[in-house]
């Protein structure tokens, strides 16, 4: 009996999943339709994915590399709660000003050289930062540091992307993530330790650029570019303008939300992997018999956790996206959303507790952060499946753009900025939130973080209903991005503006 259901001319779709570890291909049979031919992954693409992912990992080294030895910054350029966020900000403003351009030209110039200069420019940048003298020459370099990150986030997941598909692109983007919890606890490890062993906070600072010189030759002489839209037979879509690739991102619902979803776990991200260590140290300060603890040992707890939390999180989300989506479509939002409610009451009850027991902190703080890093592998799949191959670079950076912005870019500055407030007001005795805080200034101090500590929890809450929001559109969008990639739209992009219905299949 002749099946009703139309061609498929999409090599990602005549991959069956104990095949997902082969990449098709292009070749003349497959362009015309025949059986596509496969061949094992090479090991040039082994070896491109490992470069990717320690540039990755030395990329979150920087970035909190100096969460670790913060009061040591502050107390040699003399500034408080505020501009210490403010060097977080800075970063993530030029990062995320920078992004759209990478993405423009990364859709559409050669990838490694992008790359390579980026990498090149942030470990230039952190190097000279390390012999600075002013508050405003540190906080201008840092600023430089941001252009540098954004040209290699927006272009490498898209090279991923480009080599593997379905459920093998899925476990590698969890090893690509891994990065983001793990680096960061290197860097809260490796700043804190590199300071002790030094006595000098600044040889923290030297690490990084010295791995990057590394990742750079790797860069250029390792990494293998492949097609765009290679792992999907190469991609039939024809370019289209930038401003058109942004028009149709907005049309797409399932991106848009989770774009939202991503901005608010950059918010809380942002806020807690830059203020949690100094958070904890406040409040071990209260405990009695534990005044005297060193911040270089709660630095490293604290990396060693975030680190675990990573090594567990991001690879349990990749493996309940891949197990659960074959029967459950609308899974991959699902777990982001629902993670990020759980991570929310997790850290919310760990707020209240850094000031009696630091390890039921430790611990519920452990907890929100495995349920928080099920999210990274999971959202970078969602773009790469709704979006086509030759809009990736500028969907990564678009997403990049709305999710510092309005996430991690602030976050860390309003996070000291009104903790200075509510001290101040702790300071001049008027009634406050609670007048039963003692004005003691270590209380002072830990009390009024934790009260601005708390906006986080409610726009975790949020990003977590922005996930539950994308589960209803996922299938539509999924079903319009495959059949542009094979062909069949080009001709109907005019659909995604004229909001034409598309048939959607009955799954949950």
């Amino acid at each position: 009996m002749e099946s009703s259901l139309p061609p498929n001319n999409s090599n990602e779709q005549l991959m069956e999943n104990e095949d997902d570890r082969f990449v098709p291909r292009r070749t003349q049979e497959n362009t015309h339709g025949e059986k596509s031919k496969f061949r094992s992954l090479s090991r040039k693409e082994w070896l491109t994915v490992g470069v990717l992912c320690y540039v990755n990992l030395i990329n979150y080294m920087d970035r909190y590399t100096m969460a670790g030895i913060m009061p040591s910054i502050k107390d040699h350029f003399h500034f408080g709660d505020d501009i210490a966020g403010l060097l977080q900000t800075v970063f993530v403003i030029s990062y995320m000003i920078f992004a759209p351009l990478f993405g423009y030209l990364g859709d559409r110039y050669n990838r490694k050289a992008i790359m390579a200069f980026g990498v090149c420019l942030w470990s230039l940048t952190t190097l000279l930062g390390s012999f600075m003298n002013t508050t405003v020459s540190f906080v201008l370099l840092r600023a430089f540091v941001g252009i540098g990150e954004a040209s290699y986030s927006t272009i490498a997941p898209t090279i991923i992307s480009d080599l593997f598909v379905k459920d093998l692109r899925a476990k590698v983007l969890a090893l690509f993530y891994f990065a983001i919890p793990v680096g960061s606890g290197m860097g809260y490890i490796v700043g804190s330790e590199m300071a002790r062993v030094t006595n000098s906070w600044q040889w923290a600072l030297r690490v990084t650029p010295i791995m990057g010189c590394i990742a750079v030759f790797c860069i250029i002489f390792v990494v293998h570019e492949p097609e765009r839209g290679e792992s999907e037979g190469g991609s039939h879509t024809k370019a289209t303008s930038w401003s058109q690739d942004l028009r149709l991102l907005i049309r797409n619902r399932s991106f848009m939300y989770s774009t939202l979803g991503f901005m608010s776990v950059s918010f809380v991200a942002g806020a807690l992997s830059w203020w949690g260590p100094d958070y904890i140290y406040r409040g071990v300060k209260l405990q009695p018999g534990k005044e005297n603890t060193s911040l270089h040992e709660l630095s490293f707890i604290f990396g060693v956790l975030t680190m675990i939390s990573g090594l567990l999180g991001v690879p349990l989300g990749s493996y309940l996206s891949t197990k659960l989506r074959k029967k459950f479509q609308r899974i991959d939002p699902l777990i982001c959303g629902f993670g990020l409610i759980f991570s929310t009451a997790l850290f919310t009850a760990a707020m209240f507790t850094a000031n009696y027991n630091f390890i039921a902190f430790f611990t519920l703080a452990f907890l929100g952060q495995l349920a928080i890093n099920l999210n990274w592998a999971v959202v970078a799949d969602i773009l790469l499946y709704v979006v086509t191959p030759r809009r990736r670079s500028t969907a990564e950076a678009f997403q990049i753009l709305i999710s510092h912005m309005f996430g991690d870019a602030g976050s860390p500055y309003l996070v000291g900025v009104v903790a200075d407030a509510i001290a101040k007001k702790f300071r001049s005795g008027e009634p406050y939130i609670n007048q039963t805080v003692s004005i003691h200034e270590d209380e002072i101090s830990y009390y009024s973080l934790q009260y601005s500590l708390f906006m986080t929890c409610f726009v975790e809450f949020m990003g977590g209903v922005f996930f539950l929001l994308t589960s209803f559109y996922i299938i539509q969008d999924r079903m319009l991005a495959e059949k542009e990639v094979k062909g069949d739209a080009n001709e109907r992009l005019t659909n995604f503006f004229a909001d034409e219905p598309v048939q959607q299949p009955s799954m949950i």
